[in-house]
């Protein structure tokens, strides 16, 4: 068995004193694992750092065996990068995510919107909105999309606030206004391609994080890592910063 895929480096483990267990996020292959000869060894561990893209050939005698990877290098992420703590607990989240997806799964859209993320984690607001734009679309590859496209209550397609946590759809705020305590937030950025402020991007994620809690870590005994609260974090408060001495 044998194939080649562009990739994005998730993770790595070591295995032995000199190989590593590679984890990558491939179009084609899903999330995908096997072990890199080598790969624990000071040429080829910049190569392998989480969120790099590389080239890899995996090779196997059997499909179901574990493999191994050839890796060539192709964007690596520079030193000034990642010294921003936004980007380092970004990328540790978004592997995260990828690895709630069964693995040797293709999921095709999920590897184009993780590389346009990473593309885009330099500038915290942007980076900001695109990761709660990501965990909304893999709660749609999980099975558990939100309706955000009209009123659960009316139909209108205007003026669309809030969101039921009991459906996951959409609620306009005048249809909204005797529950809302009981709503969650909707900010527009969500359902569009428009700016957001820190307090959408705030909304932005107790909205998402609601629904993937509520139906992916609870129900598989998991919970959110650290670095999706260091992410927030980072990146609310590295903006609010700047916003303020400006």
């Amino acid at each position: 068995m044998e194939w080649t895929d562009d990739a994005i480096v998730l993770g790595t483990r070591k295995h032995g004193e000199a190989n590593a267990i590679l984890e990558v996020m491939t179009r084609d292959h899903g999330r995908h694992l096997g072990l890199v000869r080598g790969g624990a060894g000071s040429r080829l561990r910049p190569v392998l750092q989480p969120g790099n893209t590389v080239h890899v050939t995996w090779r196997a005698r059997l499909d179901e065996h574990l493999g191994h990877y050839v890796v060539e290098p192709l964007r690596l992420h520079g030193a000034s990068q990642l010294a921003a703590s936004h980007v380092v607990y970004g990328v540790i989240h978004l592997a995260a995510l990828c690895r709630l997806l069964p693995e040797r799964d293709p999921h095709p859209d999920v590897h184009d919107r993780l590389q346009a993320m990473i593309e885009h984690l330099d500038e915290p607001l942007m980076a900001g909105t695109q990761m709660a734009r990501f965990e909304l679309n893999m709660l749609a590859e999980l099975g558990f999309g939100l309706d955000l496209g009209s009123c659960a209550a009316t139909g209108s397609l205007d003026d669309l606030g809030f969101v039921s946590p009991k459906s996951g759809r959409a609620v306009s705020r005048r249809a909204a206004e005797p529950w809302q305590e009981r709503l969650l937030r909707l900010p527009a950025f969500l359902a569009d391609a428009g700016a957001a402020s820190t307090d959408d991007i705030a909304d932005g994620f107790a909205l998402t994080g609601f629904f993937l809690e509520r139906h992916v870590l609870e129900p598989r005994g998991l919970s959110f890592a650290e670095a999706r609260e260091g992410f927030v974090a980072a990146v609310l408060g590295r903006r609010r910063a700047a916003t303020s001495g400006s």
